[in-house]
């Protein structure tokens, strides 16, 4: 039986038209990368709250299809119970009439149905809900209490949908349809279900929104800038409010704050910029992994819930100089790189953590100081691993653009989906200090037309 689950693999570095590939072979091992797993477990994760709770838990499953399953009346009592995340793909057995075939390593595809009941309590502090899915594949089309919420199609993209409206005081039904039945869709191993976590979010009226927090850091006059952007919801009427932003060690000792007073508009989008020197910064690089937190709290002066969300950023200065190349730290630096897929060997699509960082940690104990993420944007997990271990990362969106390399593949969803799984990947990964590039598309069949030109133009800007 021939199987294409690729977990690496190495090929020299290239540039093409804004499309970035790996690369070739590693050194030693820098101490920096020698992390046990007691270490990996002792960090903890970055970009989480106490705002966002944890829906893994108790989801009831059913391979196959069947339409009354998004009403919330629906009995599932026989329905499998599990926990999140999940792969059915892999659990099933390998046959050489499966649709995905060689590419998908000849496992089942197909459609099922996941639910989960649970009980809630309206919080008059906290009344704004937003469910959120890191990772669907594919085609996830979501129903809370029976109302359909949409279809999200690539299964590589992270997405939320606020859920606020449809929500009710005690039990309540999240149902998700998932089909994977349109194979062939890819040319690797994809797996099928809900593979990525899936988190509730509850907020004040006034917060931070989904992504809304962005940082970077620049060297002006041989100094450090770190620059915040916030955005900012209010879903009550015009309150002034304090955007507090605090940079911490990984220890929660404070470095310094900075803050700034707002005016919310009622019923608005704000975006809101912070600007401020951070002197001694210990700067990031794949030999010397510093890392900080930005703790933002967005205080409204009614007395009302504040809102707090924390984000672990490192600071570092990339640039690309014809002369030197790449350019971190003032320091021209080699990539010695390798590809990546999303799967985890036996493990199928299933994105657990510990997984997730031994995949980042092997990579670094071969010698390698940077990976990238084929074809497609990765699990929060290994990039919060980059950032640790210390591996620069090119974050890819997706494997083509309208010319189809399998008959089901992006391609057919490129025109109408691309500008949406771009913003995911970039708002949902930009803090990051491992990501010192983005791929727009991987070995693009149609690159030699003019039309491939105003294409790239196109990806490359809404990125930016």
């Amino acid at each position: 039986m021939k199987t294409n689950l690729r977990t690496h693999r190495s090929i020299r570095l290239k540039w093409m038209a804004a499309l970035f590939f790996a690369f070739g072979i590693g050194n030693a091992l820098p101490a920096s990368a020698r992390y046990s797993r007691a270490d990996e477990l002792a960090i903890p994760n970055g970009a989480r709250s106490n705002r966002e709770v944890n829906f893994n838990e108790n989801w009831k499953f059913f391979l196959g299809d069947t339409a009354v399953a998004s009403r919330p009346d629906f009995a599932d009592n026989h329905w499998r119970t599990l926990d999140l995340p999940h792969d059915w793909s892999i659990e099933g057995r390998p046959e050489e009439a499966n649709p995905a075939g060689n590419d998908g390593g000849y496992y089942p595809t197909g459609i099922g149905w996941y639910r989960k009941t649970f009980n809630f309590t309206p919080d008059s502090r906290h009344p704004e809900t937003t469910l959120y899915f890191e990772g669907v594949y594919m085609n996830a089309e979501v129903f809370v209490n029976g109302h359909n919420l949409g279809i999200r199609p690539y299964g590589y993209s992270s997405f939320y949908h606020d859920i606020t409206p449809y929500l009710k005081a005690g039990k309540n039904v999240i149902a998700v349809r998932v089909d994977n039945s349109g194979q062939k869709n890819c040319r690797w191993y994809t797996g099928s279900g809900i593979y990525r976590n899936v988190k509730l979010i509850r907020t004040p009226k006034a917060h931070f929104e989904p992504w809304g927090i962005g940082i970077t850091t620049e060297q002006v006059n041989q100094k450090t800038q770190v620059e915040v952007k916030a955005t900012l919801a209010n879903r009550n009427k015009a309150l002034p409010a304090t955007l507090l932003c605090t940079v911490t060690d990984l220890d929660g000792h404070t470095i310094l704050t900075q803050k700034e007073t707002v005016t919310l508009e009622a019923n608005r989008t704000s975006k809101i910029k912070l600007q401020f020197p951070f002197e001694n910064a210990k700067l990031w690089s794949p030999e010397t992994p510093n890392l900080y937190r930005m703790v933002c709290c967005l205080v409204p002066a009614n007395g009302e819930p504040a809102d707090t969300v924390t984000t672990t950023f490192g600071v570092r200065h990339v640039e690309y100089n014809a002369e030197k190349g790449l350019v971190l730290n003032g320091k021209a630096i080699e990539m010695n790189g390798g590809c990546l897929h999303h799967d985890n060997g036996p493990l199928g699509a299933a994105s657990y953590r510990d997984a997730e960082w031994r995949k980042a940690r092997l990579m670094k104990e071969a010698g390698f100081n940077a990976v990238r993420t084929s074809h497609n944007p990765p699990s929060e997990a290994f990039l919060d691993a980059c950032d640790h271990l210390g591996l620069l990362v090119i974050d890819e969106s997706f494997d083509g653009w309208r010319s189809a390399k399998t008959p089901k593949d992006y391609s057919v969803l490129f025109d109408q989906w691309w500008t949406k799984d771009i913003e995911s990947m970039v708002l949902r990964d930009r803090n990051h200090p491992s990501i010192f590039c983005w791929s727009i598309g991987n070995e693009i069949i149609e690159r030699k037309t003019p039309e491939a030109v105003l294409t790239a133009y196109a990806l490359a800007g809404h990125v930016r």
